[in-house]
């Protein structure tokens, strides 16, 4: 195995943490904004409750993918920053409005209507967020990154690649995605009964939505039959267990579900790094800027991967579950 494919097998699985973390977090708003019932003070609680603690370190994958691209890959990030510019820029917009309001919402004061207009912010921006972000990576996936001529014009340029009903579909997918794995991660997490079914409710609903948005794309950019039938093995293993109420297998098989779809895309444009022609061999630093990296990748996670584990048993061992009937 190259240095370089080493390296790029990093950044992918930097992504898929980002977006089994991350984006439960994002879908832990979509349920706050869709919070309803007599128990939606509880529904919220439970949510800023789970996400409180960690919110922040999960960003932490998101970085390390922009470092690694921007160090390892710089002609793979200058497409994606030039050709991407508008959707990446209000994904960066759309995380420090949403972090922002998530913070001023809970140490912000008392009064209400703070409270709430912050609430709302938080809400929209994980609403909003991850379809941008949906829709740049389908743009990737189909190979419609590609660095503008000089004299082509403005929506051709920096409209047309990522507006297509291709990212469109890519980009709801991802919201349903994040909405499905906030709802069981928060199956687990409920104190008590009537939450949990709650957001098993909720869980089943994304879980259907995730199956009829996504299976037209993962067959289009997915030729590999095997990788399709692990990922509907896994879709269907996430579903018997919420509806068999096994939430702690659920949230394994929903995890794996939607990794299967990230690895997946992966294979299935290998030796390319960005469709329709840049290779991950071709767009790869010199080697020696790789070795640099890779060792201090390394020694990195020796220090954050432990830091991160223990940081999540921590406080998913707390003892206070917000919430009540």
């Amino acid at each position: 195995m190259s240095l370089s494919l080493l390296l790029a097998g990093a950044v992918l699985a930097a992504l898929n943490a980002y977006v089994l973390l991350g984006g439960a977090d994002f879908g832990g708003g979509v349920w706050d904004l869709l919070a309803r019932g007599p128990r939606q003070r509880a529904q919220r609680d439970l949510i800023t409750h789970a996400i409180g603690p960690i919110w922040e370190a999960n960003h932490v994958w998101l970085i390390l993918v922009i470092v690694l691209l921007f160090v390892c890959f710089p002609d793979a990030f200058t497409r994606l920053t030039v050709t991407l510019n508008i959707p990446l820029t209000l994904v960066l917009f759309g995380i420090v409005l949403r972090g922002s309001a998530f913070v001023f919402r809970s140490y912000g004061g008392g009064r209400d209507e703070v409270q709430d207009r912050c609430g709302r912010v938080f809400a929209t921006a994980s609403l909003i967020t991850p379809v941008l972000l949906g829709m740049a990576f389908g743009a990737a996936a189909s190979g419609r990154v590609i660095l503008p001529e000089q004299d082509m014009p403005f929506s051709q340029a920096y409209l047309a690649p990522w507006i297509t009903p291709f990212s469109i579909q890519v980009g709801v997918l991802t919201l349903a995605a994040f909405a499905y794995l906030a709802a069981v991660y928060l199956t687990v997490a409920a104190p008590n009964e009537p939450l949990r079914e709650d957001f098993r409710r909720r869980a089943l609903v994304a879980g259907v939505v995730v199956l009829l948005v996504g299976a037209p794309p993962l067959v289009a950019t997915m030729p590999r039959w095997e990788v399709i039938a692990a990922a509907t093995v896994a879709a269907a293993l996430a579903m018997w267990s919420v509806l068999t109420r096994r939430y702690q297998l659920a949230r394994i098989a929903a995890a794996a579900q939607i990794s299967l779809v990230l690895w997946g895309w992966a294979l299935a444009q290998y030796p390319l790094i960005l469709p329709p022609d840049l290779g991950i061999a071709d767009a790869a630093a010199p080697a020696l800027t790789l070795q640099l990296v890779a060792w201090a990748l390394g020694a990195g996670f020796v220090v954050l991967v432990p830091s991160l584990v223990y940081l999540y048993r921590v406080f998913d061992s707390s003892p206070d579950r917000a919430g009540a009937d």
